[in-house]
């Protein structure tokens, strides 16, 4: 499976730029999303990258081979770049077997009939569809079609899956157990997937690493838990995450080269960073993950239930500061009655500041009060 390299790729029709100076490097055998609201460029990436859209500028490389550079004027169509396509209609033939739809794409490339038997047969074995061998599509779930589907995509042996928003067309019981089969078939095949998506619980869930896109200008490439935990900026934090992360404004003074005094909800706390780091001069923002909010009887800081939203398992409190609406994620049903008094405590050493000007995250660590 080849390296996938992009070098300053950019997309431009007229005066509005789609994807904007992008450089990205895909490593052989990675599980990479690119994600992004709608708009944001994600699908144009993919499409560049895979030979169905043309770049303005730049250079796409599949190891050293070029597939594309505007200098050297090569643009390898897609049909020579050895990849295979999942979109979210499957257009598996409706008068074709689900034996028939997976060799169809092999007797297409003129593979010897033997070959095509036994590749097929391996398909259907590795996707657990072997029972349905004989059926029409009009006879399969959602789910088992999207199965065919996958198979008929890698029965020619594609050096790199594209997948945009394969998911998207089913129910959500099936978009969970699609995703568990996806991930599991990454790992089996040893395959290059690059997936598009919307939904940053797939992308979460999925990937090996996260591209995130905002207006064509990529915002932070890394694996889930770094952009979770790390993001490099307030987009990407605002961005991921269910509830969102936290973000107030606060007033920070330093103490030291990895501590500060800082005013934030009412109180004055000590931030000690896991890292040396300087404070911006035009003010900061800090970031707390809803589950870092932990309400007990005791807690150092004061609010009131705004909402509280119980879903069996976890209950997500809206706990309102002054003008702040914070969320915050407790384990287990729990309910409080709506304005009553709540206290809480900020826990937890991945605590964000963020430079307010630069939208720049400068800072992890804790807090303490007092």
């Amino acid at each position: 499976m080849p390296k996938i390299t992009l070098t300053n790729v950019t997309k431009q029709w007229g005066n509005f730029i789609g994807v904007n100076d992008l450089n990205l490097e895909i490593e052989d055998g990675a599980f990479v999303t690119l994600l992004g609201s709608s708009g944001c460029g994600k699908t144009t990436t993919l499409r560049m990258i895979a030979g169905l859209e043309t770049p303005t500028r730049g250079e796409i490389r599949f190891d050293d081979k070029i597939m594309f550079s505007d200098e050297k004027n090569i643009n390898v169509p897609a049909a020579k770049r050895e990849v295979g396509f999942l979109f979210q209609n499957y257009a598996l033939w409706p008068h074709m077997t689900v034996t028939q739809n997976i060799a169809f794409g092999l007797e297409t490339l003129k593979w010897k009939k033997p070959e095509i038997t036994e590749r097929v047969k391996e398909m259907l074995k590795t996707l657990r569809i072997e029972q349905f061998a004989d059926r029409y599509p009009a006879e399969l779930s959602g789910g088992q079609q999207q199965r065919v589907a996958i198979a008929r995509t890698l029965a020619p042996k594609p050096k790199v899956l594209f997948m945009d928003e394969p998911l998207s067309n089913l129910d959500a019981k099936l978009r969970g157990e699609m995703r568990t089969e996806l991930k599991r078939l990454h790992r089996d095949m040893g395959a290059t997937f690059v997936y598009v998506t919307h939904d940053q619980l797939e992308a979460m869930t999925l990937s090996s690493k996260i591209c995130l896109m905002n207006e064509g200008v990529l915002q932070q490439y890394a694996p889930p838990l770094t952009v979770y935990n790390r993001p490099s900026n307030l987009f990407v934090a605002d961005f991921v995450g269910n509830p969102s992360m936290n973000i107030v404004d606060a007033k920070a003074q330093k103490i030291d080269a990895k501590s500060a005094t800082i005013d934030v909800l009412g109180q004055r706390v000590t931030f000690r960073a896991n890292e040396d780091f300087e404070l911006p001069a035009g003010g900061v923002c800090l970031g707390i993950r809803p589950e870092f909010l932990y309400i007990s009887d005791n807690g150092a800081f004061e609010g009131s239930a705004y909402s509280t939203l119980p879903a069996g398992m976890e209950t997500t409190v809206k706990i309102k500061v002054g003008e702040e609406i914070l969320s915050a994620v407790m384990f287990g049903a729990i309910d409080y009655e709506t304005d009553a008094k709540l206290r809480y405590d900020i826990t937890g050493d991945n605590i964000l500041i963020f430079d307010r000007e630069t939208t720049r995250c400068i800072a992890s660590g804790s807090i303490a009060v007092g």
